[in-house]
């Protein structure tokens, strides 16, 4: 990595953690290869005034705030994050939606002037269960305002394992529909390369790197976020830990330890029995959070990405929900 790594956050995007049934996608879903363009034979940038370049990158509250184009035939106006149009039927809940997908956000030079611009990655939905989701660029202009350079489709329900800016160019790792696989569980694992030239982004490279197995879940992940909108408190240690076939952790007071197998639908995950559980007495707090996680993790049916986040769906009869989780090492801060 040359001028920065990315660093990810999380805000609820309910949207985009649905996972609903649906028909067979070709293998190009959101996803379109050209010739790698080197980065030198790119026109340079003219360089900014020291006072520009002195500036700071656009924050995630101002790319939550900002006017972007592109992503329905209107311009939308986010207002932290979110935004929602008109009902198609009068009163009617279906309505045209977007926003940004958690707090993503990376920071680096990717146009070659000297100064960092930011990185985010948007969702959209047209009032089904589908979400489409795009990688735009901000920057700020001679005044200081902000507003997005360049916005390019990433595809439909497009999941993101991790980004970085690399050398200029924004790297994304993904998983998408590969041949075969439903539109809800994608399963094909690529690299995906962008390059901003002028106020027009391009994707370079799409690069193959296989199926999506557990083995990419290899490493402890921290617990985040229980369901889409309830945070863990800092003094929760919840963690899970995916290697040869076991699942292990912390459960905000005791260790658990067991067995998972793979399904046959990309994602599909399910405990081999039953979990073995340490027997040490916590405080009341710590013990109510490590009744819900186990009871949560009894119930595991699916894995998935989510902005950089790993995501655990489960389903106990009547009830259902997610899981949320950080690289542990990212310590659930921004990673700059």
């Amino acid at each position: 990595m040359n001028k920065s790594s990315g660093c990810f956050q999380m805000l609820p995007v309910v949207a985009a953690l649905t996972l609903m049934g649906c028909g067979p996608q070709g293998s190009d879903q959101g996803s379109q290869s050209t010739a790698d363009v080197p980065v030198a034979e790119r026109p340079a940038a003219a360089p900014m005034a020291d006072a520009m370049v002195d500036q700071p990158a656009p924050s995630w509250q101002e790319a939550a705030n900002a006017t972007y184009r592109g992503v329905f035939d209107e311009a939308i106006v986010l207002k932290d994050g979110q935004w929602q149009g008109a009902p198609y039927v009068e009163g009617g809940a279906s309505a045209p939606r977007a926003g940004l997908a958690g707090d993503f956000l990376l920071h680096g030079d990717v146009d070659g002037d000297g100064a960092e611009e930011a990185v985010v990655l948007l969702w959209s939905s047209s009032g089904g269960s589908g979400t489409f989701d795009y990688v735009a660029v901000l920057d700020r202009d001679v005044n200081g305002a902000v507003s997005p350079v360049a916005i390019i489709p990433l595809g439909d329900r497009v999941k993101v394992r991790s980004a970085a800016i690399e050398d200029g160019r924004i790297a994304f790792d993904v998983v998408q529909a590969g041949p075969g696989d439903a539109a809800c569980c994608p399963g094909q694992k690529m690299r995906r390369t962008f390059v901003l030239e002028g106020e027009t982004m391009t994707e370079t490279t799409t690069d193959d790197q296989g199926r999506m197995t557990l083995a990419d879940l290899a490493g402890e992940w921290r617990l985040l976020q229980f369901g889409a909108e309830e945070a863990v408190p800092p003094e929760v240690q919840i963690t899970v830990q995916f290697e040869n076939g076991t699942i292990a952790g912390s459960a905000a007071c005791n260790r658990y330890t067991g067995s998972v197998q793979e399904g046959d639908m990309p994602g599909q995950i399910t405990l081999s029995g039953p979990l073995a559980l340490t027997r040490k007495m916590c405080p009341p707090p710590l013990m109510d959070w490590e009744q819900r996680y186990m009871a949560a993790l009894e119930g595991l049916e699916q894995y998935s990405f989510l902005a950089g986040k790993l995501v655990l769906s489960w389903r106990q009869e009547d009830a259902a929900g997610s899981l949320i989780f950080v690289r542990a090492t990212e310590g659930g801060a921004a990673v700059e």
